[in-house]
């Protein structure tokens, strides 16, 4: 793996909604490794670089709106010829419990906007880190509680999830995926 998307909105407005789990990944792992994210207009993005078990990592926050995610991953992958397989995309799942989180390798996008403009530009293969928010209950209730706060218990319990991800992540990079995934998915 060479490369991870976190997936969420841009800008103060959307900072602290449920759709943003995938950028609060990424954030959290350049605040452990001590990294700085720069824009890069180019791909319309974030990045920010790290040494992880003597492997270069790159951490991209896509700042396109989430429905419009491929139109930042696609072109960055192409210009530098990154394989699908070589990728991490984390995002929010709302068929997952707040607090618990889903390694994932390929698939469909499941009703998410972001995996939908992503999947047609570089195929389903993809790795997944599928952060859980919960579901409203009500399909009608989707957006706002994609785009609304969670509650503090919420927070808290997405924040551990999300530290216990980050301590994973380099598993992940070293090709345990297998440890990576009984640990991450251990309550």
């Amino acid at each position: 793996m060479q490369v991870i998307f976190g997936l969420g909105n841009p800008g103060d407005k959307y900072l602290a909604t449920r759709h943003n789990a995938g950028f609060w990944y990424v954030d959290a792992l350049a605040a452990a490794y001590d990294c700085q994210f720069k824009t890069e207009k180019k791909f319309k993005a974030q990045i920010a670089t790290l040494t992880l078990m003597g492997q270069k990592l790159w951490l991209v926050k896509p700042q396109t709106f989430m429905n419009c995610s491929g139109q930042s991953v696609i072109p960055l992958m192409n210009f530098y010829r990154i394989p699908a397989e070589d990728i991490l995309v984390a995002y929010d799942e709302l068929d997952i419990p707040a607090g618990t989180a889903k390694l994932k390798r390929g698939g469909g996008h499941g009703g998410h906007n972001g995996l939908r403009d992503i999947i047609p530009g570089i195929g389903p293969d993809f790795k997944r880190l599928r952060i859980g928010i919960g579901h409203p209950g009500d399909k009608s209730k989707v957006t706002p509680w994609v785009l609304g706060r969670p509650s503090i218990d919420d927070q808290i319990s997405i924040a551990r999830c999300i530290d216990k991800c980050v301590a994973e992540t380099a598993n992940l990079i070293k090709g345990d995926w297998d440890r990576a995934m009984k640990n991450i998915h251990t309550v």
